[in-house]
């Protein structure tokens, strides 16, 4: 019984699994597992800059960006080559026209490899927020919340 009760001599990291601190980011960057797994990502340019993540091996690392400056211009996440593709969606406030306001999802398609949070396409407010998490060789999954504005568009393409 004495075994199943032991004691971890050294400290434990779960840091792909634990969102433990706040990384601030004003340039393009390029993720690593190193400095960023378990950490919010706090893209602080209102011009806006491309992220790229590292290539998707299984690792369960995830990622969480949130917008921490109103964005004038785009954020792009973008997958590390042609080989991983994003899969899951994201809810977008469609603060309506005509029609009354409702939350709209937007899955990915089957080629998603890039995230662009267009602030004219209802992404880029302070609050919004992405994370992804690297599942298995070649495929991240991909959830979050974007604050929208009237009839907003996808922010899934196939660009890299």
């Amino acid at each position: 019984m004495a075994a199943a009760f032991r004691r971890f001599l050294s400290n434990v990291k779960a840091e792909s699994f634990i969102h433990n601190k706040v990384v601030s980011v004003t340039a393009a960057v390029t993720i690593t597992r190193a400095l960023h797994a378990g950490r919010t990502i706090k893209l602080d340019l209102a011009a806006g800059f491309a992220t790229t993540l590292p290539a998707a091996t299984g690792t369960a690392a995830r990622y969480r960006f949130v917008i921490g400056t109103v964005a004038t211009g785009d954020h792009t996440i973008q997958i590390a080559d042609s080989t991983d593709v994003m899969a899951g969606g994201i809810l977008v406030n469609n603060s309506g026209d005509s029609a009354a306001a409702t939350a709209d999802f937007y899955p990915t398609a089957a080629a998603s490899d890039t995230i662009t949070l267009d602030a004219s396409e209802g992404a880029g407010k302070i609050g919004d927020w992405i994370e992804l998490e690297d599942v298995a060789t070649n495929l991240w999954t991909v959830r979050g919340v974007f604050q929208g504005v009237a009839d907003p568009a996808t922010p899934f393409s196939a660009a890299v």
